[in-house]
């Protein structure tokens, strides 16, 4: 009840009015059944704003931090997530990879729609970066349609650090839905899994119009905070 409230009175209206977002390809996304949308992550706002732009309930798995901030802007900002349809997972320790499948497909059990950033995190420069395979194992055991999703303009309004957001248009977009089932049975092959991820890093790429890194994006955040301490 609170995730519709929130959507549709209480911030909302509120976003769509600061921002503008502009949605393009939303009959790329299924009315109803499980499915998944894979997305760049390019700023605190994604998730806020994308769901704006769909009817449907969105579920997205976020890593536990978001929601254990102190005082009271951390409580506020994790009454805000959880409203906003996320999950808390836990990403610490040899169980976190399984913890967060084990919901994601919990969700698409359920018809519902999970949204995964295959990044795993938000990008420090606004490029795209890598993506982990937990999106194709969830998506080869599910055997879910995957649609891509690019979000357009979040970096420069709301990247990370910044405090408070800048007032610019945005724009969603929306790709064709992708099909995996020829892959069926073939979760366990690691060459699957990486030409399953990369596959859906590519059709994001050519959606966003971003410069690639082969890299991911959690290293260059740990090389660049050793830098900064040493």
């Amino acid at each position: 009840m609170f995730y519709y409230v929130l959507k549709h009175i209480l911030l909302g209206p509120l976003l769509r009015l600061l921002f503008r977002p502009r949605a393009e390809g939303l009959e790329h996304v299924p009315a109803e059944g499980a499915a998944i949308i894979a997305g760049n992550h390019l700023s605190f706002a994604d998730p806020l704003l994308m769901p704006g732009v769909l009817k449907r309930r969105i579920t997205f798995l976020a890593k536990a931090e978001y929601f254990t901030a102190p005082g009271l802007r951390g409580r506020l900002t994790a009454l805000v997530l959880r409203g906003a349809g996320q999950i808390s997972v836990d990403r610490s320790g040899r169980g976190a990879g399984e913890g967060a499948i084990r919901e994601g497909l919990g969700v698409l059990a359920r018809g519902e729609v999970l949204a995964i950033y295959p990044e795993g995190t938000r990008s420090p420069d606004g490029r795209l970066y890598k993506g982990k395979v937990g999106v194709a194992v969830i998506a080869l055991a599910a055997q879910v349609p995957v649609i891509p999703c690019a979000m357009v303009g979040t970096f420069e309004i709301w990247p990370p650090g910044r405090v408070l957001p800048r007032l610019r248009p945005v724009a969603i977009r929306f790709g064709e839905p992708l099909d995996f089932s020829r892959f069926a049975g073939m979760a366990h092959q690691k060459t699957v899994l990486r030409a399953v991820t990369d596959e859906i890093t590519y059709v994001i790429l050519r959606l966003s119009g971003q410069e690639y890194v082969d890299r991911y994006a959690a290293d260059v955040k740990a090389g660049q905070a050793k830098g900064r301490r040493g």
